[in-house]
């Protein structure tokens, strides 16, 4: 399932059959190195939040997994952002900028290896993020992100849904080998992308933005 360039597309984080959030983004490329889709600045999206308006951070985890919620419209408020998901691993890497449009840093998510979706009007892909991170920068050092919060929903193996934290750990090692070798995509590729003017910055979700979630629950 090849999506083509120019296309929009939702990139969707889930969790145990839950939305917890939603980006649209147009398709740069997807080809055999991967899916690249671009994220602009102002694009509507949509983030799971508790009925009084709280997020996942807001709350112990405890608290916030035993909390009614739902996915509610927002803004991607930062720089556009390019996002690059390998085929077949477990991890993406967003490529950050500063305000100017200038390359920031690398951003590795650790997450389940993106599951395509295509109902025709509206296609995607899901995901189920790990919460482990890295972050990478322009001279290639780089430092682990999210550790502590990796570990408080450890402790809550009922409720978490990563069932091998050792398998997070390993790939965040293979994908750091990557970096301070300055392997693709951390090669300077994309560094100097500028998306096309003629795409439109996403004011609406899509109909059926919110179908069933096709990544494992």
């Amino acid at each position: 399932m090849a999506f083509t360039p120019g296309r929009l597309v939702l990139h969707r984080d889930t969790h145990h059959g839950r939305i917890a959030f939603v980006h649209p983004g147009r398709v740069v490329s997807d080809d055999e190195r991967g899916l690249l889709i671009w994220v602009a600045r102002g694009s509507v999206i949509a983030v799971e939040r508790t009925l009084d308006g709280l997020g996942p951070r807001d709350l112990s985890y405890e608290a916030w997994m035993a909390a009614p919620k739902s996915p509610r419209p927002a803004t991607w408020q930062g720089p556009g952002v390019l996002r690059f998901f390998p085929p077949g691993v477990n991890h993406s890497v967003w490529l950050f900028r500063t305000d100017a449009g200038d390359f920031k840093n690398y951003y590795v998510n650790l997450e389940e290896a993106a599951v395509r979706w295509d109902d025709g009007d509206v296609a995607g892909f899901d995901v189920i993020d790990q919460d482990l991170d890295v972050e990478a920068f322009p001279d290639l050092s780089w430092r682990w992100k999210d550790e502590d919060e990796f570990a408080e929903r450890l402790a809550f193996p009922e409720l978490y849904w990563v069932p091998d934290p050792d398998a997070v750990w390993a790939e965040g090692r293979r994908v750091i080998k990557k970096i301070e070798a300055g392997e693709f995509p951390f090669d300077g590729t994309w560094l100097d992308f500028r998306p096309d003017p003629s795409w439109e910055t996403p004011a609406e979700l899509p109909e059926g933005w919110d179908r069933p979630v096709v990544a494992r629950a």
